[in-house]
């Protein structure tokens, strides 16, 4: 499937609860270190799926933000990335 987005990739299986979680712990954990979902043959880069997510890279800036509004913030740029 050609521009799959993570969102797809989750639908049909392809990417697990736990390796979305995984992913999104690792990446909150140390957003420096690289994090990537594998899909078949692509993958998902976390931390470039989150700059190219303004909504996401600025709830991840919001110096209150809760834990679970930074998960949510990670996870919906994940979910509208497209798979490389």
């Amino acid at each position: 499937m050609n521009d799959m987005t993570g969102g797809e990739a989750y639908k049909v299986k392809l990417v697990t609860d736990d390796a979305l979680d995984a992913a999104i712990s690792a990446f909150l954990t140390d957003p420096s270190k690289p994090v990537m979902i594998e899909v078949r043959k692509g993958s998902i880069d976390v931390a470039a799926a989150v700059l190219v997510h303004q909504w996401s890279a600025d709830e991840l800036a919001v110096e209150d933000a809760t834990p679970a509004r930074r998960r949510n913030a990670v996870k919906t740029a994940v979910l509208l990335a497209t798979v490389g």
